[in-house]
């Protein structure tokens, strides 16, 4: 029996790009389904980018003031 090759982790680049992109397309405005997928894709962000451990802890998801 063979074992997949481990998935390399994605760039902080190519996580932000897809958060901006999910942003976009909602109009600024997520459904609850977007918001899960929003908040999986900032926390990968934030394990991927250069941010120190004790920001990473207090990094919250985003929210559209205007609602």
């Amino acid at each position: 029996m063979s074992s997949l090759p481990a998935a390399r982790p994605r760039p902080a680049a190519t996580v932000n790009a897809e958060i901006r992109a999910l942003m976009l397309r909602s109009g600024g405005r997520l459904a609850a389904s977007d918001r899960a997928r929003y908040v999986e894709l900032l926390a990968e962000w934030a394990r991927r980018s250069a941010i120190p451990s004790d920001l990473r802890r207090r990094i919250r998801p985003w929210t559209c003031p205007m609602t």
